[in-house]
């Protein structure tokens, strides 16, 4: 008697990404005929530690690697994103300074360039804790960076915004000044706690202050596949907000925490790691997501 052997035909599980899709290619986007105006796009996440500064930096650095002209705002007074592309912070005018200002105070004045091509900063330092208390009397203040970014979006192709962990004032100047959101979340659960609460902020703002804002997308960070915490979170984070998950998912590193004592990208610091791999995915989906041109 011949025995038959009955072939299995579901998906291997190498096919699938981490997000439990079939992994998808995307391809590396066209150059871009001409430049600006910018499309701007805030990294929120009122939680800390969740990788905004690292994802706001790598993003920015892949985005000018595809040939964008990429501005980032420093709107943490922790100044991570600042230290991050070695640039100075004292002495030196900051967003802050913008944010204040009058209206016929050049934001171009507090444009730093970095050590990248294409990539940009307006940095900030410890002053800006202090914006808030004064931006409570000003007159449409929770417009007032989107003010300041009108006067540069023509020079640049992208804007990003690294926010404080917060839900104050200066996140949502961020969100009213922006067009997008990028929310990154590490695959633990107290992480994915304020998700909702910070979806429903964003909600709020769309109804109250900014129409056209949109989720671009929710990124998983900090991931490892080699612990079932890692893998539930992000099961959690799929099941709940569909496809609003992004399908890239940044693995956890030790090669993170070396760029930021190198105060490089990973991109420059280690460009042949796969975690330099996964943030260029990253801007790759994104610009195919429309979040980019």
């Amino acid at each position: 008697m011949t025995q038959t052997t009955v072939l299995d035909t579901r998906p291997d599980e190498q096919e699938l990404g981490p997000t439990g899709r079939p992994r998808s290619e995307f391809p590396v986007p066209a150059p871009l005929a001409q430049h600006g105006p910018a499309r701007i796009v805030a990294l929120c996440n009122q939680k800390g530690g969740v990788g905004k500064t690292t994802t706001t930096v790598n993003l920015g650095a892949a985005l000018a690697s595809y040939g964008r002209r990429v501005l980032l705002i420093d709107f943490d007074p922790q100044g991570a994103l600042s230290a991050n592309v070695k640039v100075q912070t004292e002495d030196v005018p900051t967003i802050y300074e913008l944010l204040l200002g009058s209206s016929s105070v050049d934001p171009r004045i507090a444009i730093q360039h970095t050590q990248i091509d294409g990539l940009d900063i307006i940095p900030a330092n410890i002053d800006l804790s202090a914006a808030e208390v004064h931006l409570v009397n000003e007159v449409a203040r929770e417009q007032s960076l989107a003010r300041v970014l009108r006067r540069v979006t023509a020079d640049y192709d992208v804007v990003l915004i690294d926010c404080q962990p917060s839900l104050g004032l200066l996140t949502v100047n961020a969100l009213t000044a922006a067009h997008g959101v990028v929310i990154p979340l590490a695959c633990e659960y107290f992480a994915l706690r304020g998700v909702a609460l910070l979806v429903e902020t964003i909600e709020k703002v769309r109804d109250r202050l900014n129409p056209a804002i949109a989720l671009d997308g929710i990124v998983g960070t900090m991931y490892d596949p080699r612990t079932l915490h890692s893998r539930e979170v992000l099961d959690r984070v799929v099941e709940a907000f569909d496809a609003d998950v992004l399908e890239t998912v940044i693995s956890r590193t030790v090669k993170f925490p070396d760029a930021s004592v190198a105060r490089e990208p990973i991109l420059e610091y280690a460009p042949e790691h796969r975690a330099a791999e996964a943030y260029l995915q990253l801007a790759r989906e994104l610009v195919v997501r429309g979040a980019f041109a």
